[in-house]
């Protein structure tokens, strides 16, 4: 199996961490929907959270397929190690 920086593991689980607070903000406002302050705390970590993305995949290669990441020049997608590899 390919070796992967430290850093690789560290960004991943803070992308993981954001990912969840997200998912439980939706189910949330789902039931709350008229809670501007969620509201407000969703899009903060909506916006975080595609920051972290982009400087994860500028590093290490796409993290989503079908339009959801760009690509780079090597078709790299597919070549890092799936989230049930690490």
């Amino acid at each position: 199996m390919k070796q992967l920086p430290p850093e690789y593991y560290q960004e991943l689980e803070e992308i993981q961490a954001i990912d969840f607070v997200l998912v439980e903000l939706t189910l949330y406002l789902d039931t709350h929907p008229n809670d501007q302050q969620a509201m407000l705390q969703f899009n903060e970590y909506a916006k975080y959270a595609k920051k972290l993305k982009r400087s994860f995949e500028t590093k290490f290669g796409p993290l989503q397929q079908y339009g959801n990441s760009y690509t780079d020049a090597k078709w790299s997608w597919g070549t890092m190690p799936w989230p049930w590899q690490i």
